[in-house]
């Protein structure tokens, strides 16, 4: 036909995917010219209304700088232009076929690039973990008194993850009489667990989370419990290192921790050009088709779990899913990709591509049903803004079921509230795809990005520290709640709340993040299987579905207060000069320390170190919200151009320091003006006012592939 596929993307398709889909060549690319020719047209006219609807708020606030002290008339302004839309009359979301996990096992989420194969097998096999594993390996438990990490086992440290792992039994499986550290036995009498403390006897308390065991009646080797939907496993083995010295020979607690895992192809991933989009996509057919594997060296090699098999109470035997449940994320609506050109010689809209090739690709589990045992698939659609931009990813979806013969509504749509025009419009959104949407969350990190970057001509903005104390950022994640109950999602769909950004701090999170099951929220993001395994424990003390119905008879999230930028109001002059350097230095380390992997390495999504060597998940989402606040300021005179230059070059020292045990790391700092990345973490802050909504994948990209192009002598 009319397009031209890059020879890579072309051999895998007809050799990989679509031989084991049972999709013929000829009609398979014919249906991709068709729906590119029909919809990237559309793609770009709403491309066109963000910028103009950008360019109408920019002259607005140019006109009434400074703190909204009309909210009448600015919801009229944005009314008026299209940014709000009238909201409609209450309904229910009409979802089918929507997996346990999603829709009734309130649990942690995985994010994971689908690029690495090693890390999105981890994040699969991420269903079940260790939870002795988890808090022996973390700052969970405090290293004080000897309880230090050590190569080898420490019994000081072991005794206190197992008093750990015995209140949280007492918490979630009390027994009838007594506690768990009290067993000296666990059996199963007449389908019931029977439970010895020494001479006497006693049972659960609630006699119905007996779920299941594994080995004989009498001596089990494995028991299984359940509460709020989720398992847990008891493994009993008393020769163990553990269980030896365990009165009830318990060797370990075992949780059902990630129930579900996002497969990015957007944020945390690199991906530029027609081999890097095959390497994601070849990672994710062998998710689907269960064949991938990574080697670990050594001869090692790692892949995917099987089931878990038990026998319930009553005898019969009963499988559960040993791997978690695989989402699929899709990039936004923005960039183009030059795998495939048009009959223009222009580079189609890459979320058009990941749309029908993962699509296709997952089309091997509807046979199979590894993955999804409801028959669906499962797409997240992040970076949308307003209604009819989600219509636009249904309309989408729903082209791409015709061409690759899938039921009707078999592609559900995770919607990403990471846009301040869908936050605003939310209600809306769910409404044009009501019949497959199973997922709303929020995102403060692309949120507030988004947010600096609509209302830039506002005024300064407050230090990135204080904006999740903003008014704007508490109603907005209420009303992501607020409105996932009105439209009937508990039971249904996921509600979800952001990532946990610090992965070697489990000991604060185990303390702040059940604050999202307490939310209404039943999943959030977590960023290791280990963080998973310890947020699990949240849902465990918190019901969350009963909470959901508490949460349904408060006072709904106000828009007038989602709608108030997030602006400095300063008293008596600027902040002080140190403050302000200190927030500079903060922000342009964070931005080298991401972007030098990111165009260098091809690395999306990584451990950084933050300027006080504590190591913070990275991704564009942080990236773009520090690159925007600097921005911001510069706007406003806050700090000047220069001071953003000398700041950016005195930081790339600091960040080459930092990386300087990487190999094959390239240096900045020696010459700043030849380093690509370096020049990339600049233009992003320096240009970031021109930058459509603030994002950074335009320059990311084309950095990308302008280092990628270059001899490698030249990078040195």
């Amino acid at each position: 036909g009319s397009l031209q596929v890059a020879h890579e993307l072309f051999e895998f398709a007809n050799k990989e995917v679509l031989p084991l889909v049972g999709l013929e060549q000829q009609v398979f690319w014919k249906s991709v010219e068709s729906i590119v020719n029909d919809l990237a047209p559309r793609n770009a006219q709403l491309l066109a209304k963000r910028a103009e609807l950008q360019t109408k708020i920019d002259a607005w606030h140019r006109e009434h700088p400074g703190p909204v002290h009309n909210p009448i008339a600015y919801k009229a302004f944005l009314t008026e232009i299209g940014y709000l839309v009238p909201e409609g009359p209450d309904f229910s979301i009409e979802t089918e076929n929507v997996d346990a996990e999603i829709a009734r096992a309130p649990g942690p989420q995985l994010v994971v690039p689908v690029s690495n194969a090693r890390f999105a097998i981890n994040a699969a096999n991420a269903r079940w973990g260790s939870l002795y594993g988890a808090l022996y390996s973390s700052d969970a438990i405090p290293e004080d008194g000897g309880a230090t990490r050590t190569p080898n086992y420490n019994k000081v440290r072991g005794d206190r993850v197992v008093a750990w792992g015995r209140r949280f039994l007492d918490d979630c499986f009390p027994l009838a009489m007594g506690s768990h550290a009290q067993v000296t036995r666990y059996l199963v009498e007449q389908g019931k667990l029977l439970v010895h403390l020494g001479t006497e006897r006693t049972g659960l308390k609630d006699p119905s989370q007996f779920a299941g065991y594994v080995g004989d009646w009498n001596e089990p080797y494995k028991l299984l419990l359940r509460n709020h939907g989720l398992h847990v496993e008891i493994k009993i083995a008393r020769a163990n290192l553990i269980g030896r010295d365990d009165p009830a020979g318990v060797a370990n607690i075992r949780l059902e921790a990630a129930m579900s895992t996002i497969m990015d192809c957007e944020d945390s991933v690199a991906a530029v050009d027609a081999a890097d989009k095959v390497g994601v996509y070849r990672n994710w057919l062998g998710l689907m088709s269960g064949k991938i594997a990574a080697s670990l060296g050594q001869g090692q090699v790692r892949k995917l779990n099987q089931d878990r098999f038990y026998n319930a109470p009553d005898g019969h035997t009963f499988v559960l899913p040993g791997r978690s449940l695989m989402l699929i994320r899709n990039v936004g609506h923005l960039m183009t990709c030059g795998a495939i050109l048009d009959s223009a010689g222009k580079e189609v809209p890459e979320g058009i591509m990941d749309a029908i090739f993962t699509s296709a690709i997952a089309k091997l589990d509807l046979h199979e049903k590894r993955n999804s045992k409801a028959g669906s698939i499962y797409i997240v659609k992040p970076k949308m803004h307003g209604p009819e931009e989600v219509a636009f990813a249904g309309e989408l979806f729903g082209r791409v079921e015709d061409a690759l013969g899938l039921g009707h509504n078999a592609l559900k749509m995770g919607i990403m509230d990471e846009e301040r025009r869908t936050s605003c419009n939310l209600k809306e959104c769910i409404r044009v795809v009501k019949e497959r949407v199973v997922f709303i969350n929020t995102g403060f990190l692309d949120r507030t990005g988004d947010e600096i970057h609509t209302s830039m001509e506002a005024g300064a903005v407050v230090r990135k520290a204080d904006m999740k104390q903003a008014n704007w950022i508490r109603a907005y994640e209420n009303n992501n709640v607020d409105i996932g109950l009105a439209c009937g999602f508990s039971g249904r769909a996921q509600i979800g709340k952001g990532m946990w950004a610090i992965p070697d701090n489990m000991a604060d999170m185990l303390v702040q993040k059940k604050s999202h099951p307490e939310a209404g929220a039943n999943t959030a993001w977590v960023p290791s299987p280990t963080a998973a395994i310890l947020h699990a424990t949240h849902y465990h003390l918190v019901d969350v579905l009963e909470r959901q119905k508490a949460l349904r008879s408060r006072a709904p999230a106000k828009l007038d207060e989602i709608l108030i930028p997030p602006l400095a109001i300063i008293g008596g002059g600027p902040w002080p000069t140190d403050v302000v350097q200190a927030e500079l230095d903060n922000n342009c380390q964070g931005i080298l320390g991401y972007v030098v992997r990111w165009v260098d390495q091809g690395v999306g999504c990584s451990k950084v170190p933050d300027i006080d060597n504590i190591g913070l998940m990275e991704d564009r989402a942080t990236c773009r919200i520090s690159s925007q606040h600097v921005a911001n300021w510069m706007r406003h005179g806050i700090c000047t151009e220069a001071q953003v230059r000398e700041t950016m070059q005195r930081m790339a020292a600091v960040v080459d320091k930092q990386n300087a045990a990487t190999a094959g790391y390239k240096p900045m700092a020696p010459d700043c003006d030849r380093s690509i990345a370096f020049q990339a973490a600049l233009e992003l802050c320096l240009k970031g006012c021109e930058q459509p909504s603030g994002y950074t994948e335009p320059v990311l990209h084309r950095r990308r592939i302008e280092f990628k192009a270059t001899p490698p002598q030249s990078n040195l």
